[in-house]
């Protein structure tokens, strides 16, 4: 009777110290793992786009978690995992070819020594860090280019810096039309950026004295974008580059560039106007069709090509001329990434979605390969530089470096490593 009295003096001791340990649990999970929504639309990653069957890599407990990578796994379906006590040496702010508004640990930004910590970790399978030196080896002889606008250029210094912390034997060399480029010596591995906003080549239409199909429109100025011609920065470079990675949609909805009254997107087509006018959209769609055959007609035989989907953006607020701004210091949870992106939202940042719903129309049944990077990208809210870019503005479309685009390269090495097995 004793005993049973004491058990029951004890028993809101026993209660709260189970409240709080399954509070505690709750917390820790909430910083180590910012999952993926499930109901995320799958796609097949590693295969040509045209790939027909959606399957998972069978992962199981026992599996080496460094096995090679399973060329059916959806690497876009994962977690980020924080580690307080990573080390990254993969290379450092000292790498000179960063440029200084994504340099966030020179620019002393908050976290910039954090966003490092986070690892990204697929459901199904596990994404290595690449090894340098085995790179610089297994692509020796080989020229990679990268063509599309400044977030290409992101993950082309995050590449550029990887492999000169391993081999300085490096010069500058700029294949034609590279905005820039560098040949690592020992291994004649060369790789650009070839800087392009829109892949087809644009510039200001003003409306001519002779008159024409557009004047008796009433236009009188514009940009003309030619979407059967690629632009000039990188036309040559599907016939050099044996490995090429595209981008294309930021600037498609950006109306401080082209602003649809002030300055709309007039659309040629074999040198003549395309009228009716049409959309920025539609325009979009039929860019990506030409270059698309383009690329498939010029490159090489063996030759692998690679559209990156769209880098999110994460302006909360406003956009970026409205005080938006991304203060964030933890990626965001999976129903923060729905309330930012959902198209259902028609928010600040839906572009990235609406992009790619044009990208994989237009790549289906073409040999190009996805490399799936918005999804893993959408949490990281915490990544950019804000306002340690050092504009007038928070940057939070770009990226800090060492940061998320070192990721990106993971991503593409390991698809590279893929398909070199299956060829």
């Amino acid at each position: 009777m004793a005993a049973t009295k004491k058990l029951s003096s004890l028993f809101p001791v026993f209660s709260l110290i189970c409240f709080v340990s399954v509070f505690f649990l709750l917390s820790l999970s909430r910083k180590a793992s910012i999952s993926s929504s499930p109901t995320h639309s799958q796609f097949l990653q590693f295969k040509p786009i045209n790939a027909t069957n959606n399957v998972h890599a069978n992962a199981t407990s026992g599996s080496d978690p460094y096995a090679s990578a399973d060329s059916s796994c959806d690497y876009s379906d994962g977690s980020w995992i924080y580690d307080p006590d990573a080390r990254f040496d993969r290379y450092d702010s000292s790498c000179k070819e960063i440029f200084k508004g994504w340099n966030c640990i020179l620019k002393n930004k908050s976290n910039g020594r954090d966003i490092v910590k986070w690892r990204w970790k697929p459901r199904n399978c596990h994404l290595q860090p690449f090894d340098p030196l085995k790179f610089l080896h297994t692509y020796r002889d080989t020229n990679i280019g990268f063509v599309g606008d400044s977030l290409n250029r992101n993950m082309f210094v995050s590449l550029f810096c990887t492999l000169k912390r391993v081999s300085g034997d490096v010069k500058k060399w700029r294949p034609a039309g590279a905005d820039r480029g560098f040949t690592f010596i020992r291994y004649n591995l060369t790789i650009a950026y070839h800087r392009t906003n829109l892949l087809a080549r644009y510039g200001r239409w003003s409306a001519s004295g002779n008159g024409g199909k557009l004047e008796a429109l009433g236009y009188k100025e514009g940009y003309r974008v030619d979407v059967d011609i690629p632009e000039g920065t990188w036309e040559k470079a599907p016939r050099f580059h044996d490995i090429l990675i595209f981008n294309t949609g930021h600037w498609w909805w950006a109306p401080s560039k082209f602003d649809p009254v002030k300055s709309p997107m007039f659309f040629f087509e074999k040198g003549l106007p395309v009228i009716p006018p049409i959309a920025p959209d539609v325009g979009l769609d039929k860019v990506l069709k030409h270059m698309i055959q383009f690329v498939e007609k010029t490159m090489q035989t063996g030759a692998i090509k690679f559209f990156r989907t769209q880098s999110p953006r994460h302006f909360e607020g406003g956009e970026w001329d409205q005080v938006g701004s991304c203060q964030r210091l933890q990626p965001l949870l999976p129903e923060q990434v729905e309330e930012l992106f959902s198209l259902k939202n028609n928010g600040t940042n839906v572009e990235a979605r609406l992009v790619n719903q044009h990208l994989y129309k237009a790549l289906k049944g073409s040999n190009f390969h996805i490399l799936d990077v918005t999804r893993m990208s959408e949490f990281r809210a915490d990544a950019h530089p804000s306002t340690a870019g050092g504009k007038k503005h928070d940057d939070c479309m770009h990226w800090c470096l060492p940061g998320i685009a070192d990721t990106w390269n993971d991503l593409f090495v390991t698809h590279l490593d893929s398909l070199k097995i299956t060829n």
